[in-house]
């Protein structure tokens, strides 16, 4: 299976909350200590994505020491005591991560489920815009978990990369974590081998998946397994393929308008 040569982002901000699923049910979040696999890939995705590549986050150096805060938080407009009718102005209070700052190691793959793209495995074509939008600050807004929490990525090279201090946190385990999401047609799994005992899961049933797995760093360096490779996967729900979708190419875009015309005035 192709991949490609490792690529290496800073991503850095005021405030970041990578929420853990168990304080979701009150209301009142609370995040993990370190960035999940998923937050981290979403991050990489708004720089540069297209439905071809497939990517795989390989590592994380944590480079600044955990710090916390807890901020109250009005709840969403619209809410009303249900007796009285008078709008609620109680307080949610999310715990939040602060001044924190992370290198990725990532790299990716071509997404094998998406055959009739097969024209748009150019390696070195994705990698220059991969290269070219990390210098620019990413094409999407970036966020650390959470929307509120706005972030902001750096270009790095390899020997940047290697140059970086992580915290030197000794051996440290969070137990287990949220991972990932699998989301139907971007599983590149079914031909892989795992890396770990067990065999591979496949997510190829038009659901949606969460998996979970226990998470270690050393030295403030986390590696990640692949989602494939997580021991705990949950089925969530039925979810629309996004390879049901007729991608149209520039050229049959343009043989439109020459035979129908362009009636959008």
């Amino acid at each position: 299976m192709f991949q490609s040569k490792p690529f290496y982002m800073k991503v850095y901000g005021d405030y970041a909350l990578f929420t853990d699923p168990m304080s979701k049910g009150g209301g009142e979040k609370f995040t993990y200590q370190v960035p999940t696999y998923q937050a981290l890939k979403g991050i990489v995705e708004a720089s540069y994505w297209k439905p071809s590549i497939y990517y795989v986050i390989d590592e994380v150096k944590v480079l600044n020491p955990v710090k916390m805060e807890t901020r109250g938080v009005l709840l969403p407009l619209g809410t009303s005591d249900s007796k009285t009718g008078i709008p609620n102005k109680d307080l949610s209070y999310f715990t939040y991560l602060k001044d924190v700052a992370y290198a990725i190691k990532f790299h990716f793959e071509w997404n094998e489920q998406f055959p009739d793209m097969k024209a748009d495995w150019d390696e070195k074509k994705h990698e220059q815009i991969i290269l070219r939008s990390m210098s620019r600050g990413g094409r999407r807004d970036i966020f650390l978990g959470t929307r509120e929490c706005i972030g902001y990525v750096q270009r790095l090279r390899e020997s940047d990369y290697e140059a970086l201090q992580p915290v030197k946190t000794g051996d440290v385990s969070y137990g287990i974590m949220f991972h990932s999401f699998v989301y139907p047609g971007f599983a590149n799994q079914d031909t892989r081998e795992p890396r770990q005992k067990g065999v591979t899961q496949s997510y190829t049933d038009g659901h949606l998946y969460s998996n979970f797995t226990s998470i270690f760093m050393r030295d403030g360096v986390i590696k990640f397994i692949r989602p494939e490779e997580c021991e705990i996967t949950h089925k969530l729900r039925p979810y629309p393929k996004l390879k049901d979708i007729r991608y149209m190419s520039v050229d049959e875009e343009l043989a439109l308008y020459d035979t129908e015309g362009d009636d959008s005035e």
